[in-house]
């Protein structure tokens, strides 16, 4: 297992890289067969109105997909505990689902979304919140999918959304989980050609 460590307002020394070693090893010890990289990011936040500021992220390569899981904390080998125990859970939950896959009947996509319309107010009663500046630019490949294999991915991922190419229409979609329960699925509305975003009849 090739494991990378990179830290940011840390300083990933010794006695951090060898417990983060042995958590992960310990967490991927039963998936070595299709675990080929493991990256972790460990980070500190400088602002200290900012709880849970020690974050460990940690994502695994395995078979071309990509299991992520992340942590915070107010104590860093805290936040690696939890995010090793969190990994162990994704992989085994990849596991078990493609390891019985071909002995279930595969769910269609329509029971997995509800075809419903989105909703006018997507932020709810969250307050909306953008970071004072970017702080990571992420670049990835964008095979085609169907709406069931971003599901998958999503629920591998540990995020509230996930943009993928429609391998149907060739459109980017997101797939969210809805706050009430469920998923959705955000696409382009068909006949939206101008750049406005007005359809023409």
């Amino acid at each position: 297992m090739k494991l990378l460590i990179q830290g940011n307002n840390i300083t990933v020394t010794d006695a951090i890289h060898d417990y983060v070693e042995q958590k992960l090893e310990k967490a991927v010890k039963h998936f070595q067969n299709i675990t080929t990289k493991v990256d972790v990011h460990l980070s500190v936040a400088r602002n200290s109105r900012i709880n849970n500021k020690h974050k460990a992220e940690v994502t695994v390569y395995a078979n071309g997909t990509i299991i992520r899981a992340q942590e915070g904390s107010e104590n860093l080998y805290a936040s690696i505990d939890m995010v090793s125990d969190k990994i162990a859970r994704q992989l085994r939950k990849y596991k078990e689902k493609h390891l019985y896959k071909k002995t279930h009947a595969q769910v269609k996509t329509s029971d997995l979304v509800e075809e419903a319309p989105v909703t006018e107010d997507l932020v709810g009663d969250r307050a909306p919140e953008l970071p004072e500046e970017v702080v990571r630019i992420k670049y990835f490949a964008m095979p085609p999918m169907s709406v069931e294999q971003a599901l998958e991915q999503l629920q591998l991922v540990d995020h509230d959304f996930y943009m993928f190419r429609n391998k149907d229409t060739n459109e980017i979609n997101v797939i969210y989980a809805r706050n009430h329960g469920g998923y959705g699925v955000i696409q382009p509305r068909p006949g939206n050609n101008d750049h406005n975003g007005n359809s023409h009849n």
